[in-house]
């Protein structure tokens, strides 16, 4: 076994590895950016190495700071985690040439199979059905036309490196190729540094199954069950469970039995998932490798008992798997629900900011794996990803009971969540039936309720909490804004209703809510948190300002209520163009890509005008309503903080 590595990675999959490090007895080196000075997964490792500034790509992206940094360290080996080099070839190989062990796939086959069409190609030869499409090497447009014609609308355009989403886009007619095809390979050359495609026919409604497999370097070559993986939006996993819903012991034997078949005669060594489709009929196509650790590795070490790290570590080490295929069964279910810091009412933009609160839940049957804590920030640099609560029970409808309990539990406040998406995926008829296929959330979006639907104590909580603001608003509170006069009171305004308070006997306040006036008492306990009483009730509140809402955990169970728009003549906007270009702003910190409209182009409501790229991924800034762009404030390259107005409009 070694006696020291060094983690390329940051957030909780290296505070994961660290753990298994520590439980072998193994030293582990972190390295960090600008952004991550003070991370957690830097306060968790024996060491850490400064790599460099915030951005990816001068820091986690450069493979020779990371060599440089093992061998000041005196790491025998690099664990990739996901993401960032974890599939890049050429980082393994150059490790190899340093003389430091990479914890993954041998180059040769990490290229083989991280190239979709090398991969589709090697499945097809060992007899594994592989979803129709094109992947010749021409990449020409009228090619790539040409081929999507023959392939059939609706299709995928897929990177032919890389995964996660990043590089795909589902294209229903041929009049939206050509503006897919460019955004696919624009996003693919930022994120795998290759723009090539390939196209696939888009399977009507499958599910998303996947296989873990392990394998030595003596032979073996094992897998560990499957993950259902069908519940995603825009490509990304949700949440993931295991065993599958749809898979019988025929089934799963067949299908575990392809997946090894692959990564054999890949020459695979170390931890890798095979990825297939499938249909309700029991057809399963092919889909990819991944030629690393999964984010949600940790629902197959539930159900089997094994420490998919520690394996890692093993195999890489030259240790042979301690099982043969026979002897590896699941027990139980379990269920893993990723934890993004994202606002479902900006189409899910990543959420930044500083956690004031981060309370994840506990008991029995709950894990969770976390790459914060209260204070630190979640930047705009990298994934949106702050943690993944995992829970395990018996059965799968207890195991969804428990899920549910936990996801209702978790207290997160400084940021946005998708913890109500969560919950409305838990709670949903399909997802209990184990029907649900990969564009689930696409024909049943589940966003959170509006405020006017919110039951009366969440509206109280948001009262309340602006009652009781430790600093005044930033105008007189008699004086515009949402204040007003009301009697001997004062009204308070959100976006979807009005609250007139006056003080009631003692030290109570009168809250007149749409349904009628609440008698309450308040306590402010410390900044972030409230009590309020009404007779014999009592609410816990802990809150937080948003840019658009205020979040409230009432008794534990979040509610966002959204914030009244400026009124018109109050804020700082004091021009018609300004006020017309506050539709376009940047939802989040990041990097100008793409301007669609130009200085003098008429626009129609809802026309890509600018592209940002952020965490990874592209967010398009639509045009709020008709008009001719009059002035462009970026432009291509830029970096722009969120928030930020990207373009102003006349007519």
């Amino acid at each position: 076994m070694f006696s020291t590595i060094l983690i390329a990675n940051r957030g909780e999959i290296a505070v994961r590895i660290s753990r298994a490090c520590r439980e072998l007895g193994v030293r582990s080196i972190a390295v960090f950016s600008e952004a991550d000075r003070w991370a957690l997964h830097v306060r968790r490792a024996d060491q850490s190495i400064y790599l460099g500034p915030s951005p990816a790509s001068e820091s986690y992206l450069r493979p020779e700071l990371l060599i440089a940094a093992a061998r000041a360290a005196g790491a025998e080996a690099i664990h990739p985690g996901y993401g960032f080099l974890a599939e890049n070839p050429e980082f393994a190989q150059a490790c190899e040439e340093a003389g430091i062990v990479f914890i993954g796939p041998p180059p040769a086959a990490m290229r083989l199979l991280g190239d979709k069409v090398a991969a589709k190609q090697l499945a097809r030869q060992a007899g594994i059905p592989v979803v129709p499409g094109y992947d010749g090497e021409s990449q020409d447009l009228a090619g790539l036309r040409a081929a999507a014609e023959e392939v059939g609308f609706p299709l995928l355009i897929k990177a032919t490196a890389g995964g996660g989403g990043r590089g795909m886009r589902l294209v229903r007619s041929p009049a939206d190729f050509d503006a897919a095809l460019e955004s696919a390979r624009r996003e693919a050359q930022a994120a795998f540094g290759d723009a090539t495609v390939l196209l696939e026919r888009a399977i009507s409604a499958p599910r998303h199954v996947e296989f873990q497999v392990l394998a030595d370097h003596h032979g073996s070559v094992v897998h560990l069950g499957e993950r259902e993986c069908s519940v995603q939006r825009k490509h990304q996993k949700v949440i993931e469970e295991s065993p599958s819903p749809a898979l019988n012991p025929a089934l799963r034997a067949e299908m575990g039995a392809a997946a090894v078949a692959v990564m054999r005669a890949a020459g695979y060594r170390n931890a890798g998932t095979v990825e297939f489709l499938l249909t309700n009929e029991g057809q399963y196509y092919f889909l990819e490798v991944n030629t690393r650790l999964q984010v949600e590795h940790p629902v197959t070490e539930q159900v089997t008992g094994m420490d998919l790290v520690r394996e890692q570590l093993r195999v890489a080490s030259g240790e042979p798997l301690a099982w043969r295929q026979e002897e590896i069964s699941a027990h139980g279910h379990a269920i893993e629900c990723r934890i993004y810091a994202e606002d479902p009412e900006r189409d899910y933009a990543p959420s930044t900011g500083i956690l004031s609160t981060f309370v994840p839940p506990a008991g029995e049957g709950i894990r969770n794996d976390v790459g914060v804590e209260v204070g630190d920030e979640i930047a705009s640099f990298y994934d949106s990803m702050v943690a993944k609560l995992i829970v395990t029970a018996p059965d799968r409808p207890a195991c969804i009971r428990r899920a549910l309990e936990a996801v209702q539990a978790y207290h997160i406040a400084g940021v946005t969540t998708n913890l109500a998406l969560l919950t409305s995926v838990l709670e949903a008829p399909a997802f209990h039936l184990g029907t649900v296929s990969t564009d689930f959330l696409d024909r049943n979006p589940l966003r959170p309720e509006s405020t006017a639907a919110l039951p009366d104590h969440a509206l109280l909580a948001a009262v309340c909490w602006r009652l009781t603001a430790p600093a005044p608003p930033i105008a007189p509170p008699w004086h515009g804004g949402p204040w007003r006069h009301a009697g001997e009171g004062i009204v308070l305004r959100f976006r979807d209703f009005s609250a007139a308070c006056r003080r009631g006997f003692g030290e109570s306040w009168v809250i007149g809510l749409p349904s009628g006036e609440h008698e309450v008492q308040i306590k402010r306990l410390i900044l972030a948190a409230l009590l309020i009483r009404e007779g014999m009730t009592v609410w816990t509140v802990e809150g937080s300002a948003m840019a658009d809402n205020w979040r409230m955990i009432v008794n534990g169970e979040t509610f966002t209520v959204a914030k009244s728009p400026p009124l018109q003549g109050e804020g700082r906007a004091s021009s018609a163009t300004e006020v017309a270009g506050s539709g376009m702003r940047a939802p989040m910190t990041g990097r100008v890509v793409k301007i669609a409209a130009p200085e003098g182009a008429s626009v129609v409501a809802g026309q890509t005008v600018i592209v940002i790229e952020a965490m990874k991924m592209e967010h398009a800034i639509l045009a709020p309503r008709p008009g001719v762009i009059s002035r462009m404030l970026y432009q291509v390259g830029d970096v722009v903080q969120a928030g930020a107005s990207l373009a102003e409009m006349e007519g």
